[in-house]
């Protein structure tokens, strides 16, 4: 009997995102182009936009997630940036469809079940970079240390936990922010950031059925990237999902409404609405 949850396990998140990614993909005026993301969501993705309350005019914060990241990595890697150690990468087609440098190594570290769904999926292309897979399970201490690990001794290191740290605990992120900080002064580590009042919203909406598959929401400091300055990581940029949204014209329908509130709120106000979502970029000290 097939299982009849529309998300089943964190992984099944992967395909949710990726038909975002398709969708997106599939316009005129698209921001990015990734020609594998209907095939990596396939029907299971599509079921879940389907099943999901809102879910497809929920699209948005996803599409600006990943166009703001692309750019983000981007730059970092005209800066010097040599190894992306990409965790919990799940359909993560980067090295496929942007124009990355041959020589960038890229490593792509998620269980093996996604590992293995990935490269199947994938077979017959060919990356722009070399990428080389890494089948472990980031719960276990051991196997998530040996994957940072092996990101060091060829050059500087940029680490990507898109989607990630939200299904965490404050004490599990604690600990994967001590562990990328290994890698070494001047390591860049870019990830998307929920807050508190992000997740209460989100909860309202979709967090019964998270629940249901074991992927509730869970981590959204409520001192932003402040969390992360014991741990060893200043900030170099935050980008507002908000605003970026604004700028790429991929917002929420009755952004109007929400812009004209904004000019009737306190400077503070509108900074809690500016920090509420974002893509951070922090730098190890």
């Amino acid at each position: 009997m097939s299982d009849p949850r529309p998300i089943r396990n964190v992984s099944d998140t992967a395909l949710w995102v990726a038909i975002y990614r398709a969708m997106e993909s599939e316009r005129p005026d698209a921001h990015f182009r990734d020609p594998f993301a209907r095939r990596l969501g396939g029907e299971r993705g599509e079921a879940i936009v389907r099943s999901m309350p809102k879910g497809t005019s929920m699209s948005w914060p996803m599409v600006v997630r990943t166009a703001v990241m692309d750019e983000l990595l981007l730059a970092a890697i005209d800066d010097g940036v040599t190894t992306v150690l990409n965790l919990a990468a799940g359909l993560d087609a980067r090295p496929w469809r942007l124009d990355l440098p041959p020589t960038l190594r890229w490593l792509h570290v998620d269980l093996p079940d996604m590992v293995e769904y990935f490269r199947g999926h994938m077979a017959g292309e060919t990356p722009r970079c070399e990428v080389e897979f890494i089948a472990a399970d980031l719960r276990e201490a051991g196997p998530r240390r040996a994957a940072i690990a092996r990101a060091l001794g060829h050059g500087p290191v940029l680490a990507i936990t898109e989607g990630l740290l939200v299904y965490l605990e404050s004490e599990q992120v604690a600990e994967l922010a001590r562990e990328i900080h290994t890698l070494g002064q001047g390591t860049l580590w870019l990830s998307d950031l929920a807050s508190p009042r992000l997740l209460r919203m989100l909860a309202r909406n979709w967090q019964r059925n998270l629940q249901q598959g074991n992927a509730p929401f869970r981590f959204g400091p409520e001192e932003n990237t402040g969390f992360f300055a014991p741990l060893g990581w200043r900030e170099l940029a935050f980008r507002s999902t908000w605003a970026e949204a604004l700028r790429l014209k991929r917002t929420m329908r009755g952004a109007w409404m929400w812009q004209l509130l904004s000019h009737l709120q306190s400077a503070k106000q509108r900074d809690a609405m500016h920090r509420m979502s974002g893509i951070m970029l922090l730098e190890a000290e």
